[in-house]
């Protein structure tokens, strides 16, 4: 295989294609598919579920399930990361995860209430898999791409991502309204389920073989020859401190690195519940209803993230990095206030259209300008391994807040509001970062 130097075009493009392998199950498990499926496992008015010995709402559930696999991720990172960079072979950890979570993603097929434990076991391990993947991939940027190159190829990677999640909802989305067209037979609502069990098997299936141009073209690392100890397991952690220690020292980063963590917090628990806010709290006026309209406005997002990341990079070429980012979550707070009074599927399609236009912005200029603003370093997977464990504490303490806040008062509105105080703190600490520095 040829070896491309780094900011080749063929090396960028690579990298950037894996977020097409991976986005899928992003918009189909997390976003739209899963989230109406496990809302119609429920009978209407049952939402309650008994497990772990206790009774618990079914979306707040699922946000402590997730609340613990990042929880999970944040504590395996730092291993993962310090054994990688001691045997040299960055991309067999990402490969591993890669699989592990295309695995799961075929398993949510059996996905059953009577099996809540091994169908959590599933749930939990696709996120695991996806997010465990991307601390080795986002590790990569600053390996692959010079500092100006990587704005544009981290936006052009979530647009690819955009793009390819899309095309294959739009044919999971046929398989669910029209399941005759696939062979897939019983009664309507039989059959929309099967339908939607097959497209968790695509999703596996798409993020397995379509990340094999990827692991094709990046480099696997320096081969050390190192065997890995028990000081070498421990070796993360030390990394970690490092690098913590570093960052305290840098009055940029480490002031941008607060206010990533709170808004990120916000950011990434409403991209992880907004299916489940809409299955519950929306009055569609019926099932077929819902599923079109779930659907329709998460292909909104889509759509209008595509142009949102691009639109975000521009800006941010003109007015800086930090500037823009305070502009997106100047919006992102909005969104909070208008969500808390949302109750119609049109209210619902104009509040994704807003989340799409400053979604893929906000993520894609979040990784660049922390890439942007690191020390010369060879360590780049410790220092991602660092954003990657701040990026996921902050997604556990918003999962659990959200979560506590569902179950107590029985409403998810009070739960999105409340991530409007995370916002302003984000802003306001996004205007400490020295200004000399875009």
């Amino acid at each position: 295989m040829k070896s491309y130097p780094k900011g080749h075009k063929t090396l960028l493009n690579a990298w950037a294609f894996y977020d097409w392998a991976n986005s899928v199950y992003t918009l189909t498990i997390a976003s739209t598919i899963f989230p109406i499926f496990y809302g119609a496992l429920f009978a209407e008015g049952e939402l309650y579920v008994n497990v772990f010995g206790t009774t618990v709402k079914n979306t707040a559930l699922i946000s402590f399930v997730t609340a613990f696999a990042f929880l999970v991720i944040a504590f395996i990172s730092p291993i993962l990361s310090g054994v990688a960079d001691y045997i040299g072979n960055k991309k067999g950890f990402m490969k591993f995860f890669c699989y592990t979570g295309g695995i799961a993603c075929i398993g949510l097929n059996w996905f059953s209430l009577d099996y809540i434990y091994m169908s959590l076991f599933f749930y939990f391990f696709g996120l695991i898999g996806y997010w465990g993947s991307l601390v080795f991939y986002n590790s990569y940027l600053p390996d692959i791409a010079f500092s100006e190159q990587q704005d544009r190829i981290s936006a052009k990677g979530f647009s690819l991502g955009y793009l390819g999640s899309v095309i294959l909802l739009l044919v999971n989305l046929a398989m669910v309204l029209k399941p005759n067209w696939f062979g897939i037979t019983g009664t309507e609502g039989e059959a929309a389920m099967k339908a939607m069990r097959y497209s968790f098997i695509t999703v596996g299936l798409w993020w397995i073989i379509f990340s094999q141009f990827t692991y094709y073209y990046l480099p696997k690392g320096v081969k050390t020859g190192h065997k890995v100890t028990k000081r070498v397991l421990l070796n993360g952690f030390k990394e970690l401190k490092l690098v913590a220690k570093a960052i305290s020292e840098n009055l940029k980063l480490k002031r941008y690195l607060y206010a990533f963590f709170v808004y990120s917090m916000a950011v990434q628990t409403i991209m992880l519940v907004a299916t489940y806010f809409g299955e519950q709290e929306v009055n569609w006026g019926g099932e077929q209803e819902k599923t079109m309209g779930l659907i329709g406005s998460i292909l909104v997002i889509q759509i209008v993230a595509i142009a949102g990341a691009v639109l975000t990079s521009r800006v941010s070429s003109k007015i800086g990095n930090i500037k823009t980012l305070i502009v997106v979550n100047f919006i992102w707070m909005s969104i909070c206030v208008y969500g808390y009074f949302v109750k119609t599927p049109m209210q619902f399609y104009v509040t994704a259209m807003f989340v799409g236009l400053v979604m893929g912005g906000i993520q894609a200029l979040s990784r660049s300008t922390y890439s942007k603003f690191l020390p010369e370093t060879k360590d780049t997977t410790s220092y991602f391994s660092f954003f990657d464990v701040t990026e996921k504490i902050g997604i556990v303490i918003g999962m659990f807040i959200y979560g506590s806040i569902d179950q107590i008062t029985g409403s998810m509105r009070n739960s999105i509001l409340f991530l409007f105080i995370f916002f302003l703190i984000g802003i306001v600490l996004l205007f400490r970062v020295p200004k000399d520095m875009k």
